[in-house]
């Protein structure tokens, strides 16, 4: 996927978002089924949170301070990290996974204002994706915000953010029709 494809994708995502949700009242975007199960607001929140948690690793990249862990130096971490953290967000994946701490939704009760927060979030990580062109034409390597030991490409985190995006996007689609019926 290049920074265009990813923008289309985001593009879509958006899209996905205001047609599904925005006409849902704030309580029922609020509604979790059973503790396990995220509502659709907490969706919508961990995925600001997640994709904003690489803003500090962009920012050290741009002001040229980032230091990459050691084994990000070898092709075969890189790689095997990256495919497989990609491999776990896909939409298609039904295994359910634990997310990190550091990417729990931060407003996990309140659904007001989420879908726009989404909104102008997305436009944001355009920007933010515009602005890391050259550092993913140069093929830098990153670790996950969540642990240093997973490293990737910048690339596949973007591939990784517009993966999970749709993931949770159409749980929280699942979750909707489940709290209509």
């Amino acid at each position: 996927m290049n920074h265009l494809n990813w923008k289309e994708q985001i593009d879509q995502n958006t899209k996905l978002v205001q047609e599904f949700f925005s006409k849902i009242p704030a309580q029922q975007l609020s509604v979790q089924p059973n503790i396990q199960t995220w509502s659709i607001a907490q969706n919508l929140e961990h995925l600001i949170v997640i994709n904003e948690s690489f803003y500090p690793i962009l920012n050290q990249l741009h002001g040229h301070v980032y230091k990459a862990p050691f084994h990000a130096k070898f092709t075969f971490f890189v790689n095997f990290f990256g495919n497989f953290v990609l491999k776990s967000v896909e939409p298609n994946r039904r295994k359910k996974m634990k997310t990190f701490p550091i990417w729990e939704p931060i407003n996990s009760g309140e659904s007001h204002g989420v879908i726009e927060r989404f909104i102008q979030h997305q436009e944001d990580l355009k920007n933010i994706i515009e602005a890391a062109t050259p550092l993913i034409a140069n093929d830098v390597v990153i670790h996950s915000p969540a642990s240093k030991i997973i490293v990737y490409k910048l690339a596949t985190a973007f591939d990784i953010i517009v993966t999970h995006e749709s993931r949770h996007i159409n749980q929280a689609k699942e979750l909707l029709e489940l709290i209509k019926s």
